[in-house]
């Protein structure tokens, strides 16, 4: 009797044993009471920028999944949509295309979990509205130069239309690249003209990129960068003039190699051409020289207004190479322009067929003074320890 009951005890103790293994097995992490593996919980989305207070334009928007993949985001505005790229591995997405300012974006987007179990959700992201802005604009025009491309001697140049005053924080993000490489440094002209140059002029076929990343940037005084702005130019062969106001004679080079020379007459000694290198900054096949616009008027000794051919800017007060049939008989022998390098009309035809924007002429003997930096372009005439020192700063 003994030994029954303690059978009896031995199978209720195996049984017991069953019943708690299966009540373990039905527990395990990962199943639902069936057996089954439970669902994988489903990707969630995030923009961080979204509801914020209005964000600066250079800001990007971007979007991240945790939990699965990005299937697909759109950013749209009354305009349009805004382009963006995935990362590799399409957890996170950011745009590429720039933000415009007191604009509101739609962002939509969707995510995928594991089990393919789709996540959408739309955001909305609002940018400033600056109180006062700043455009960074290229000179010369791209459009200008494009089918020529440019002289050896022309300077890259950003042109705010505001002046800035965070000068050095501008200059940071403005950006050149030149191939074949070759030293360069920018150099604030005035508060809203920076120039970027190297120590010697540009090698003939060298290709330039500039780039000012100024959107959204504090420019100084409340004043934000309106939008970024880049150019690409192409540098043709060396094309220089040499004028030597003690020969009244305009020796031509072609990538070192003199082409031509031809007799020229400078400015007097009442009104001398200012000395050094000379970029042309403009050609026209003719406009009216008024020099009342430099302060000489009618009625005053020296006062001029007519139609002058050919012209091609070396200076922005008042200096170019033209044709001069008037002055032909000192061509060669006196200088007796205003200032201007004269020719005769077929050599001044000549020059203008050939020569063209960042052209250099080279002027000396005139009895002038240096040309300034500002005066478009008088940036040979800082020395290149000078200039590449910097002045942001200053």
């Amino acid at each position: 009797m003994w030994l029954l009951i303690g059978a009896a005890v031995v199978v209720v103790i195996v049984i017991a044993g069953v019943l708690i293994g299966i009540s373990g097995h039905s527990g395990r992490s990962g199943q639902n009471s069936a057996g089954a593996p439970a669902a994988p919980p489903a990707a969630t989305l995030s923009v961080p920028v979204a509801g914020q207070n209005p964000i600066n334009p250079a800001t990007p928007i971007a979007v991240t999944a945790a939990g699965g993949q990005l299937a697909s985001v759109t950013v749209q505005y009354e305009k349009g949509q805004i382009a963006g790229a995935f990362a590799p591995d399409h957890q996170s997405w950011a745009t590429t295309d720039p933000l415009g300012y007191a604009t509101t974006y739609t962002v939509t987007a969707d995510a995928v979990n594991s089990a393919g179990a789709h996540t959408k959700q739309t955001f909305t992201v609002t940018t400033l509205t600056p109180g006062k802005t700043a455009y960074a604009n290229v000179v010369p025009a791209p459009d200008v130069v494009s089918d020529t491309g440019i002289g050896v001697g022309q300077p890259m140049v950003f042109q705010f239309t505001a002046p800035v005053s965070n000068k050095a924080e501008v200059e940071k993000h403005l950006h050149v690249t030149v191939s074949p490489p070759q030293e360069g440094a920018w150099y604030w002209v005035d508060d809203k003209d920076v120039h970027y140059r190297a120590e010697n002029y540009w090698q003939p076929g060298t290709k330039l990129h500039i780039e000012a990343d100024v959107l959204g940037l504090d420019l100084g005084g409340g004043v934000l960068g309106a939008e970024n702005d880049s150019a690409d130019y192409t540098v043709h062969d060396a094309w220089v003039a040499k004028a030597d106001g003690s020969t009244d004679e305009l020796t031509i080079f072609d990538n070192g190699n003199q082409v031509n020379q031809m007799p020229m007459s400078l400015g007097s000694p009442g009104f001398p051409s200012h000395e050094g290198p000379h970029v042309i900054s403009d050609k026209q096949p003719s406009i009216v020289m008024d020099s009342c616009t430099y302060g000489t008027c009618q009625g005053q000794p020296g006062y001029y207004k007519e139609t002058v051919a050919l012209d091609e800017r070396i200076s922005n007060d008042g200096e170019f190479v033209h044709s001069a049939p008037w002055s032909v008989g000192q061509q060669g022998s006196s200088n007796v322009s205003h200032g201007c390098v004269n020719l005769s009309p077929a050599n001044a035809q000549w020059f203008y067929n050939h020569f063209g924007i960042g052209d250099v002429v080279e002027i000396t003997n005139s009895g002038g003074p240096s040309l300034p930096v500002w005066d478009t372009y008088g940036d040979w005439e800082v020395p290149w320890a000078t200039w590449k020192a910097g002045n942001a700063n200053g």
